[in-house]
């Protein structure tokens, strides 16, 4: 199990929190400092059944000074995502196969 955590962010902490909380073995991403590649960020936007645009933060200052628009190209946006990992939504929890964004937090047990 892996969860892709910002501990500066309220809910990728207690995302964190509740999955401690259950005993669960959790392996911490700081994707901020160890961001993921281009490959990596597709094979998640597969894993989460989603399009790149559905897993970034587009209401980031970020998004829009660097020209995006949730229009753009996937490839776009995944180049993106892997220059600046502060696009991408979090927390990201990997398990079972399966990948989800807490949004909310309680989300990441739906695939435990």
């Amino acid at each position: 199990m892996i969860l892709w955590h910002n501990p500066r962010c309220s809910k990728s902490r207690e995302a964190l929190a509740l999955l401690e909380a259950r005993g669960e073995a959790v392996e911490i991403r700081r994707y901020l400092d160890d961001a993921p590649s281009i490959d990596e960020l597709r094979l998640t936007a597969q894993t989460l059944g989603l399009r790149p645009i559905e897993m970034m933060r587009v209401k980031e200052a970020l998004f829009r000074d660097l020209g995006l628009s949730k229009e753009a190209e996937d490839d776009t946006l995944l180049a993106a995502m892997a220059a600046n990992p502060k696009l991408i939504e979090r927390p990201i929890l990997f398990a079972n196969g399966k990948a989800i964004i807490g949004r909310p937090p309680e989300r990441v047990l739906e695939i435990l």
